[in-house]
């Protein structure tokens, strides 16, 4: 799974191109949080402050729980792949349910593509958690999120 990791990361690294502007401003959707255990679901929000730079938070419900996210995401665009970019980011989250929460840090890798002239975004990616909670702590490697998101300029 690292080796895996670590080529896509380096792919696509390499086949990004110089900064151009976003192709929205702010958009709001529907994000799926799923692996390993439960499966969320909820709202979500995004808005990028310039050309590469976003921020993306999400209240997810599933599993008996609420888990309230927020993302930092920095943006490249892809070599000759118009409306696609390449993400990495990461953020806190605190996962609500009966009887307690669990603080969590999340680190993310992944891919969002604007389609040309409709006011549409999805994304997916990749996003292990580190849950801090009463008497200790857990890693998990393998949760990912989908989102369909429409765009607002």
């Amino acid at each position: 799974m690292k080796k895996l990791l670590l080529l896509f990361s380096l792919t696509a690294l390499l086949s990004v191109t110089g900064v151009k502007a976003q192709d929205y401003k702010t958009a709001v959707g529907l994000s799926i949080d799923f692996g390993t255990g439960a499966t969320l679901v909820g709202p979500s929000i995004k808005h990028f402050f310039n050309p590469t730079d976003a921020v993306n938070a999400e209240i997810i419900f599933g599993g008996n729980s609420t888990l309230i996210q927020g993302f930092y995401q920095h943006h490249w665009p892809l070599k000759d792949a118009q409306g696609l970019k390449f993400y990495l980011g990461g953020g806190p989250g605190v996962n609500l349910y009966k009887g307690g929460s669990t603080f969590i840090l999340r680190p993310m890798a992944g891919l969002e593509y604007k389609i040309k002239d409709a006011p549409i975004a999805f994304n997916f990616d990749w996003r292990p958690g580190l849950f801090l909670y009463d008497g200790g702590s857990e890693f998990e490697a393998g949760r990912f999120g989908i989102g369909i998101k429409y765009t607002l300029k």
